[in-house]
């Protein structure tokens, strides 16, 4: 993935201008909003109630993209998919296939590290019904370039999780200068497609269900079809995974 110029020094400089976001009044006030009222079961928390930076090594060689933090998990917890049952699914199949240290995620200062992988999402703030505007999405769109300018040194695949993944990752990507096959290449389970820039750059996109409650409780979405993908991209990126739960 070749690099391109950023306002940002490194990540954390880009995370830190992040969590101050205040673009989206809707939004700004949806999660705050939730943030004080809280879900009775967190009581006791103090939520994060902010924009959600990125998780995972700077030097990641495969990136999860996937919607957006959610109310009473990332939006609580101040980390990208931790806190609520879609995001037990996701670590669940990083540990199971070695890319994670541990199997269940808590809170941003459990300890968990991920392998070679970081996790992000096209837009940072918790939607009400978990359904940003066409607008909120673009507005938010150039925190995920960034982010994808930093990791251009190592990123060598992207699994995207849902169709709205799909669409603004390909658009993303698309942005910054990489060729995207046409016809549009169309969302499904195991789906792939390669995208290339003129300096001979190639990624490829690895498309999955998305680990929401609907399609994990339905079975849409078993645990052993995330596996495969998450194998199947993190190979193609270099990365030592094996699916663990097999033989």
């Amino acid at each position: 993935m070749a690099r391109r110029r950023s306002r940002y020094r490194d990540l954390a400089d880009l995370d830190a201008a992040l969590i101050d976001c205040r673009a989206c009044p809707r939004l700004v006030a949806w999660r705050e909003k939730v943030a004080r009222e809280k879900r009775a079961a967190f009581a006791d928390w103090d939520y994060w109630g902010r924009p959600v930076p990125g998780f995972g090594p700077v030097d990641s060689r495969m990136l999860i993209l996937g919607l957006a933090p959610a109310a009473h998990g990332a939006n609580r917890t101040g980390r990208m998919f931790t806190g609520d049952q879609s995001g037990d699914v996701l670590f669940r199949a990083l540990y199971d296939v070695g890319l994670a240290s541990q199997p269940t995620v808590v809170s941003a200062d459990d300890g968990m590290e991920l392998f070679g992988v970081r996790m992000t999402a096209p837009v940072r703030c918790a939607p009400p019904q978990n359904k940003p505007t066409t607008t909120e999405r673009d507005r938010c769109a150039h925190w995920l370039r960034a982010e994808l300018d930093l990791l251009a040194p190592t990123v060598r695949s992207v699994m995207v999780l849902g169709g709205f993944g799909w669409q603004v990752g390909l658009r993303t990507f698309e942005e910054l200068g990489w060729q995207i096959d046409r016809p549009r290449p169309k969302f499904g389970h195991g789906a792939r497609t390669v995208i290339r820039r003129d300096d001979g750059a190639e990624l490829t996109v690895f498309a999955s269900y998305h680990v929401s409650q609907h399609n994990t409780f339905t079975g849409r979405l078993t645990p052993a079809m995330l596996r495969a993908v998450i194998v199947e991209a993190a190979r193609h990126a270099g990365l030592p995974a094996r699916d663990r739960t097999v033989g």
